[in-house]
């Protein structure tokens, strides 16, 4: 059965093409060769301000740039985040595009007396795949994957996505050739398998 499944490219540099776009268009081909339907957002093109007010995220009105993506959002089942590890969490641009597409009205309903139980994104599953300088392994159990956690509780799963799920790749500086091959060939099953 086929899905429709968005690409979020979160790597903030578009000037060159990094690991994390590598893995991107493997998942592609391997979605397309299943039958999928994909959307991509290359966050890195889009131009949009950071929000710096409450009442901004609250009440101000949404980037024209941005509304594609929300409707992208709306129209996916499946979301893959793909973004490399900067400073122990997400890069910047990454997080600001989730904040100003994660508002009310959109990633959560403004009705009842609480509209933060309301979650208005339910029905769609994700996975994060993230890539480090330093072993995955490190990153998951000693520092106990912080910042993935974060994203997954605190905004994907505030707006309603489950599951999500996590692809974690560690030591890419030194990464050999093979190794990035098994990577990619990875990638490419999971987009085949819709997960």
């Amino acid at each position: 059965m086929s899905k429709h499944i968005l690409l979020i490219q979160g790597h903030p540099d578009a000037s060159e093409v990094h690991l994390c776009h590598a893995l991107e268009d493997a998942y592609a081909k391997g979605a397309a060769a299943a039958g999928h339907e994909i959307r991509r957002i290359n966050v890195a093109t889009i131009d949009f301000p950071f929000l710096r007010s409450q009442h901004e995220w609250e009440k101000g009105l949404l980037p024209h740039s941005l509304g594609e993506a929300q409707e992208d959002i709306k129209w996916a089942e499946h979301m893959l985040f793909f973004f490399p590890l900067w400073l122990g969490d997400m890069p910047a641009l990454l997080k600001g595009f989730l904040e100003q597409v994660a508002r009310p009205g959109f990633a959560f309903s403004r009705e009842g007396i609480n509209p933060l139980t309301r979650k208005a994104l339910g029905g769609r599953s994700a996975r994060v795949v993230v890539t480090m300088g330093m072993p995955a392994l490190v990153y998951r159990w000693y520092f106990r994957a912080h910042s993935i956690k974060s994203l997954e509780r605190n905004i994907l799963g505030f707006v309603g996505i489950s599951p999500i799920n996590e692809t974690l790749i560690g030591m890419v500086a030194d990464m050999k050739p093979e190794v990035g091959k098994k990577w990619l060939a990875k990638l490419e099953k999971l987009g085949k398998q819709g997960g």
